[in-house]
C-alpha cells in the first residue's frame, strides 16, 4: 500500500481524520495559496513558509489541504494522511461532498501568488518557480492511483470551467477552478507531469503505470472482487458504456460488467465474438484504467 504520508514532508497531523468515498475515482487538487493581491506594478515578497504551516496549523485548520508545498524550497509540509479527507475545497450541504468525492482527493496548496517577489525576482506564474519537489510530489500522489491528466484541461490563466458530470466520472489532477461548488480561480498554472522511470539495479524504487496493465482475460470471472473492477466500472461509465441496472457492488464482476464491456468494444469497433464483453488486451488500453 501507498505511503499515508509523503517521504520528506514535515509531518502536522491536525487529527479530524474522514474518509474518502470510493465512489468516485481518485483524484488530487491543485491550488495556489493566494496570500496576497500582488501585482505586476506592486509585486510583494513571498510569505514564509513556515507563517502558512502555522497558519493551517492554527487558525486555518478549518480549511487546510492535505499539503503544503514550497516549491522554491521543495519544502512540504503535510496535515492530513492520503487516506482522509482535507479541508480546502468549499463543501456545500447535500452537494457533491468535494473535499471527500474520490478514492482519495490528495489536495496540494504550492505557496505562490502571481507577482511575489523572492531574492529580488518577480515570478509572475507558479511555473516560473523552480518548482523543487514536483518530482517527488508527482510520484506520492501517482502512487496513489491518481492518472497523470486534467480531465477539464491543465490550468493555463485564471479562469474558471467546471463541469460536475466530469467530476464525478473521471480520476486525475483538478485546478481548484475546476471544482463544483466553488467559485475560485487558482491556480492559474502547474507544472509538466514528470515521466515515470522504472527501478534499476541499485535505483529508487519503480513507479506505477498512470494505467492499469491488462491483467488478462482470465483474471474477470463471475464473483472476481477487485479495486481495479471499481476503476473500470467507473471509466465505463465515463465513456457512454453504461448497461449497468444497478450502481451497487461496483468491485464485483457480473453480468452489468461484461454488458457495459461489450458496449465499449462495440464502440471501439469490434464485434461478434471480439464484442463479447470479455476485456482484451487492446481494448484495455484504450480504455485507460486508473492503475489502483
Amino acid at each position: 500500500m501507498p505511503d499515508i504520508w509523503m517521504q520528506g514532508a514535515v509531518m502536522v497531523d491536525l487529527g479530524d481524520h474522514a474518509p474518502c468515498d470510493p465512489a468516485f475515482p481518485a483524484k488530487a487538487i491543485a491550488h495556489i495559496t493566494a496570500d496576497r493581491n500582488a501585482s505586476a506594478e506592486a509585486p510583494e515578497d513571498l510569505v514564509p513558509f513556515d507563517n502558512l504551516k502555522s497558519f493551517f496549523t492554527l487558525g486555518g485548520k478549518g480549511m487546510a489541504p492535505h499539503l503544503l508545498w514550497d516549491p522554491f524550497t521543495g519544502a512540504f509540509a503535510q496535515f492530513f494522511p492520503a487516506s482522509s479527507r482535507s479541508k480546502s475545497l468549499d463543501d456545500r450541504p447535500g452537494g457533491t461532498r468535494t473535499n471527500r468525492a474520490g478514492e482519495v482527493v490528495i489536495q496540494i496548496e504550492a505557496l505562490f501568488f502571481p507577482h511575489c517577489r523572492v531574492n529580488g525576482r518577480i515570478f509572475t506564474r507558479l511555473t516560473d518557480t523552480p518548482c523543487k519537489g514536483w518530482r517527488e510530489l508527482n510520484t506520492w500522489v501517482r502512487s496513489w492511483g491518481v492518472p497523470d491528466t486534467w480531465p477539464m484541461g491543465p490550468p493555463t490563466g485564471f479562469t474558471s470551467v467546471r463541469s460536475p458530470g466530469v467530476w464525478r466520472s473521471q480520476g486525475g489532477w483538478y485546478a481548484h477552478a475546476h471544482v463544483p461548488e466553488n467559485n475560485h480561480v487558482d491556480p492559474g498554472s502547474w507544472p509538466a507531469f514528470v515521466p515515470g522511470q522504472p527501478s534499476v539495479p541499485g535505483g529508487g524504487p519503480a513507479v506505477r503505470p498512470t494505467f492499469k496493465p491488462f491483467p488478462g482475460s482470465s483474471f474477470f470471472l463471475d464473483g472476481r472482487k477487485s479495486p481495479i473492477i471499481a476503476a473500470m466500472h467507473r471509466r465505463l461509465v465515463a465513456e457512454g458504456c453504461d448497461r449497468y441496472q444497478s450502481s451497487g457492488d461496483i468491485e464485483v464482476w457480473g453480468a452489468g460488467d461484461a454488458r457495459s464491456y461489450a458496449a465499449w468494444q462495440r464502440k471501439l469497433g469490434f464485434a461478434g465474438s471480439d464484442a463479447n464483453g470479455i476485456p482484451g488486451r487492446s481494448s484495455w488500453d484504450r480504455l485507460h484504467v486508473p492503475n489502483v
